[in-house]
């Protein structure tokens, strides 16, 4: 057999697919098979194409400069102290585990290959090239009847799924249904205790809103990342919502679970709509990162995050996801992402602007969040009508 050599990409290649996926309108997976290139690879592109342009804006790239001959010498007995040293921590990995090693690998890593890598801390190759199936039509199509399910019940794990899914005529074991509620990040939802150790590098802010009255705009808002099933993959949305008017302030899609979208939907919402003064997520990743928070704490913005499992927390973004889906996602088969954000733009629209909405009196989300009261009762139920009628009398 002879050897494999690995494959070359040239500067222009990848700057072409990262520039795909950074305008988002397909998925990773489509772009995987439109250029042969494997998904995980498409997103280290697209973060490499992201970080690259903020360096050279905001001036911080710079030439590297050759060492001066003067230095030559100190090199050369750098050169034999480092060998020694290799050759110490060589032996120290004896006592750390492949996973652990595995994880050292750095793939962005410019002057030092990952077949040179692998070499010093003694690890194969393939198990770093190995590169996942993409999910199957069939998979795509389990998971949204797995995400349909989880909106009405979820407090179903992946047993309960199971045998919903049976019960429809789908021939599924428990194993893959609970593989594809992993990838889509549906858990049961029910009191459990430390169900997720947080990350040591992020900070772990306390929930604030518990016995808080909230009966203004921009008193608290609140956000949260949701998955949305596509005709070829999926895609992710994040939206930033008004506690108290429910109105959406702002969305954005990417097709990769990074925090770059969720920082530019609240950067977009703060621009627009001024600072409120609690902003309340959940302790997923793209939240915790102290890049998210930071524009958060530069605006003297109180931070606030759910518990862990306590989709209660934060229920009213939970609903909007579920009106959402029924009302615009499940009705339409989306192919691309430019066809979901004229789909979506044109859903929060009317969302926000012409949906009545029951808690608020009638009012829909924009009417509330600009204190416009409700046109001659339009969208009140009988009893409701009677409380409006008693609340103006008694004023």
């Amino acid at each position: 057999m002879g050897k494999v050599t690995r494959k070359r990409y040239s500067g222009e290649f990848k700057s072409r697919v990262a520039l795909e996926a950074i305008r988002g309108e397909q998925t990773l997976s489509e772009l995987a098979s439109k250029h042969g290139v494997h998904q995980t690879m498409i997103a280290q592109w697209k973060r490499q194409a992201v970080e690259g342009m903020a360096g050279i804006f905001s001036g911080k790239a710079t030439p590297e400069t050759a060492a001066s001959p003067a230095d030559v010498e100190k090199l050369h007995a750098k050169i034999g102290q480092l060998l020694v040293e290799r050759d110490f921590l060589r032996g120290c990995l004896c006592s750390v585990g492949r996973d652990q090693r595995r994880q050292m690998i750095d793939l962005k890593r410019p002057r030092l290959s990952v077949v040179r890598q692998c070499m010093l801390l003694q690890l194969n190759r393939s198990g770093v090239y190995y590169r996942p199936v993409p999910e199957s039509d069939a998979n795509l199509a389990l998971m949204r009847l797995i995400d349909a399910q989880f909106l009405e019940t979820p407090y179903y794990g992946s047993r309960q799924i199971t045998r919903h899914l049976r019960r429809l005529g789908h021939d599924v074991g428990r194993k893959r249904v609970r593989r594809l509620m992993t990838i889509m990040g549906l858990r049961a939802i029910y009191q459990k205790p430390r169900t997720t150790v947080p990350h040591p590098a992020h900070r772990k802010y306390p929930y604030l809103l518990r016995d808080l009255v909230i009966n203004r705009p921009n008193q608290v808002w609140c956000s949260d990342i949701t998955y949305i099933p596509m005709r070829k993959g999926f895609l992710y949305l994040v939206a930033i919502m008004d506690w108290a008017s429910r109105r959406v302030l702002s969305w954005r899609l990417s097709n990769t679970m990074d925090a770059e979208f969720c920082i530019e939907a609240l950067q977009e919402a703060l621009i627009h709509y001024g600072a409120p003064e609690i902003f309340n997520t959940d302790q997923g990743s793209q939240f915790t990162t102290p890049r998210f928070t930071e524009v958060l704490e530069k605006r003297q913005i109180r931070i606030s995050m759910d518990g862990r499992g306590r989709w209660l927390d934060n229920v009213f973004i939970e609903r909007l996801w579920r009106s959402l889906k029924y009302e615009c996602v499940y009705l339409h088969a989306f192919e691309t992402g430019s066809e979901l954000r004229v789909g979506l733009t044109s859903w929060i629209a009317h969302y926000n602007g012409q949906r009545p909405h029951s808690a608020l009196a009638g009012r829909t989300p924009d009417e509330a969040y600009h204190d416009v009261p409700t046109p001659s009762g339009l969208g009140l139920t009988p009893n409701q009508m009677a409380n409006s009628n008693a609340v103006k009398q008694a004023a």
